[in-house]
């Protein structure tokens, strides 16, 4: 038999193509390594699944090209995915910054999408793992653990490195290599930064605290929330600006973005301590540990104007050197991908592999976080779906 489209990965974009192949008529195969679809659905949102945003642009994709995204992501919008949601019952609600969750568990998106899969006769293989894809006559066909399938189209939705313990591989990067597709760069992407046994000696005792603040490298910087851990920097402000980071560069810490911190500080005379001021504002973890940094012993009344401004400017300015980041063991994402050149940005194929198709994660195409890069599964999936 040979099936008019073979999907390898059943992901969020993986089962979204299969889905609009399927309704579309056409004979689909999916497969996976793994023994249960749309894990990584399973898991996101603390098991809630942060499934889209309502601010869904293109400046906040990462890509070497970031408008590539936008055919896709016009085509198959926020709305129409909610519209599935609404039409399958899947209750939801939005939390901060248009991040809308499930009111239940995200299983519920992996069960519509499994129903939807059914109902368009698409067929699912789990526990089989795709091996070498090759050219063949009138498509392609490819290794797998059930035996060799032959295809008159591919669609490559196998995800990043992230994550390995779910099985992430980089086995689409080395697909598209093998059809000679450049790829991109990879590293982890929203993900926790760490920092060198210095800064940890006092990092430690911290951990746990978190508090609302903006985290900056270069131009780009994001109000949410930090959280300090024992190997270093978390929270959504320090994922979101882990993908802009690189090695070697510093990041930019403002604790109380908005406060004229220095004015507060002149304000607060009398025999109170620095530590109990910035503790009207602050984690008292945090406050005592930036009256020690400043060394500062003298009640407020002795300060002078030199020194809470240097406290205000550490507060609001406070530059942070991160040795590396904890890797794709915790990264959401991952950066870079196959090389969106070699792509069609409405159908998602390669240009110079006629057939040949990469969606979802794979393709040098990250969101920020809240929502952005399940989109993107959505719409790329979609994309080729419609193409198949």
């Amino acid at each position: 038999m040979i099936w008019d489209a073979l999907i390898l990965g059943a992901g969020a974009a993986g089962m979204m193509a299969a889905i609009e192949a399927g309704r579309r008529g056409r004979r689909v195969l999916v497969i996976d390594h793994a023994t249960k679809p749309g894990e990584k659905i399973r898991i996101s949102g603390g098991g809630r699944c942060n499934f889209t945003n309502l601010g869904i642009a293109p400046d906040r994709f990462l890509s070497q090209n970031p408008r590539f995204a936008l055919s896709a992501l016009k085509r198959f919008t926020q709305w129409d995915f909610i519209a599935r949601m609404d039409a399958a019952g899947v209750a939801w609600h939005e939390k901060t910054l248009g991040q809308l969750f499930c009111d239940g568990s995200a299983m519920q998106v992996v069960e519509m999408l499994l129903r939807d899969m059914e109902q368009a006769g698409v067929t699912l293989w789990l526990g089989c793992a795709p091996g070498e894809l090759r050219r063949a006559a009138g498509g392609f066909e490819v290794e797998t653990a059930r035996g060799v399938q032959k295809a008159r189209a591919v669609v490559v939705a196998t995800g990043g490195k992230s994550i390995p313990k779910m099985g992430a591989t980089g086995y689409g990067y080395r697909l598209a290599e093998a059809f000679g597709l450049p790829v991109v760069e990879t590293r982890p992407a929203l993900v926790p930064l760490t920092f060198a046994e210095q800064e940890l000696a006092w990092m430690r005792p911290l951990a746990g605290v978190s508090l609302p603040g903006r985290v900056s490298c270069g131009r780009t910087g994001f109000d949410e929330a930090m959280l300090f851990t024992h190997r270093g920097l978390s929270g959504p402000a320090v994922l979101q600006i882990s993908s802009y980071w690189r090695e070697g560069e510093a990041i930019s810490v403002d604790l109380l973005p908005g406060r004229d911190v220095a004015a507060d500080l002149r304000g607060a005379r009398g025999k109170v301590a620095l530590r109990t001021v910035l503790g009207r504002w602050l984690p008292e973890r945090l406050a005592r540990h930036l009256e020690e940094a400043a060394g500062v012993t003298s009640p407020m009344a002795e300060l002078s104007g030199t020194v809470l401004d240097r406290v205000a400017a550490g507060v609001r300015d406070w530059r942070l050197v991160p040795v590396g980041s904890e890797g794709y063991r915790t990264a959401e994402v991952t950066l870079g991908g196959v090389d969106t050149r070699a792509l069609d940005g409405r159908t998602m194929e390669a240009k110079g592999v006629p057939g040949l198709y990469f969606v979802g994660e794979v393709v040098d195409v990250t969101g920020w976080l809240g929502g952005y890069n399940f989109q993107w599964a959505w719409s790329s999936g979609w994309a080729a779906g419609q193409a198949i």
